[in-house]
């Protein structure tokens, strides 16, 4: 089973405590929750569970359509972007296809799936974890699709869209489908590339993905949502495959209205600013070696990384350990940020530790 962040189940089933006692910095979720507005059109749509959700989110599609400045007929929503990541590699069958080393496990699982060969591009610390341009460029050469994260994850590495539309040229004439994941885009400077997909001709620019999630940054993991920007001749593939219902009522409704939400927009951004600050200079005082992110979570890298994740998790505070993506290994760290009084309680208890292991060892 690959291991992702947010499995408080398990670790509040192990420890013996509520969920609600478990505080989760592996998962990169808007700690804000979803928005009093969406809150409370979920609650008006109640009334309206025993209907079978509209296979084809016409709500949702006018509202991204509308937000984003595109075209609705090549929009597909999903299960979380995760479905659709899975749902590109089922529908076209890739032979060969690039990823980053490290990077999100579920496009080496979803290809492989498909009978994939991967292909991996090594990103260097020394820099951060950045993708080079030219060096991505030039690694498409022979693979069939590409999966590029940006911002990157874990290491929330923010590629500018020059760049991104530069790797789209080559992957075109490299004849290798580009699929851009935009998971995390919101919680950054704009650099999507959501509307250069949709100017192609006739309909959208050919040989190009693009996917954002709805889940982190609205809060609504839990429901699970997301939507691509697909070429048309993959949607119709896709649209005759996919589950008719996997978007469910609730979270339809629950993004058509997170989407326009610009109060909800102005207090995350607020919060962002102030708490990535706040857990920035914390980290760097306890000697967290920090790499540059644009993201809602910093990776971060300790030689004591291990020990101080474990002494956390008894805590019952969860860090992700990313000894599981390729390229990393057990000193390093991703860590999201959250509220205050979380960013200040994780803080103290690293601090603690710190000081009793400084103890020990004089």
């Amino acid at each position: 089973m690959t291991m992702h962040g947010g499995d408080v189940y398990s670790a509040a089933e192990a420890l013996k405590i509520p969920v609600r006692n478990v505080i989760d910095f592996s998962a990169s979720v808007n700690p804000l929750g979803p928005s009093k507005k969406v809150k409370a059109a979920m609650r008006s749509a109640l009334k309206e569970l025993g209907r079978y959700p509209d296979s084809q989110c016409r709500r949702l599609v006018k509202k991204i359509a509308r937000g984003y400045g595109i075209g609705e007929k090549n929009i597909v929503c999903g299960n979380g972007s995760n479905e659709l990541i899975h749902l590109a590699m089922a529908v076209t069958r890739p032979r060969r296809v690039l990823v980053t080393a490290p990077a999100f496990a579920e496009y080496e699982r979803a290809a492989r799936l498909a009978g994939a060969e991967i292909v991996k591009l090594p990103l260097a610390e020394s820099d951060g974890f950045r993708v080079s341009t030219e060096a991505f460029s030039e690694a498409m050469r022979g693979c069939d699709a590409a999966f590029l994260c940006n911002p990157g994850n874990p290491a929330g590495t923010l590629i500018p869209r020059a760049d991104v539309l530069a790797i789209a040229d080559a992957a075109n004439t490299a004849d290798c489908l580009l699929i851009i994941d935009e998971a995390f885009m919101d919680f950054c400077r704009d650099e999507s590339v959501m509307r250069d997909a949709a100017a192609g001709e006739p309909d959208i620019r050919p040989g190009m993905i693009v996917l954002r999630s709805l889940t982190k940054y609205h809060a609504l993991a839990g429901l699970r949502i997301g939507f691509g920007l697909f070429p048309p001749e993959i949607k119709a593939a896709i649209d005759a495959i996919k589950d008719p219902w996997s978007v469910n009522a609730l979270a339809e409704v629950a993004a058509a209205t997170a989407l326009p939400d610009k109060a909800f927009a102005k207090e995350t951004a607020a919060w962002l600013s102030a708490e990535k600050k706040y857990m920035g200079k914390g980290l760097a005082a306890l000697g967290f070696a920090i790499y540059p992110s644009e993201a809602n979570f910093f990776l971060v890298k300790h030689d004591l990384a291990q020990g101080l994740r474990e002494h956390l998790y008894r805590r019952g505070i969860l860090l992700r350990d990313c000894s599981n993506f390729d390229g990393l290994d057990g000193t390093f760290l991703r860590i999201a940020v959250r509220s205050r009084r979380e960013n200040a309680r994780l803080l103290r208890e690293m601090k603690w530790w710190f000081g009793r292991i400084s103890g020990e060892d004089a």
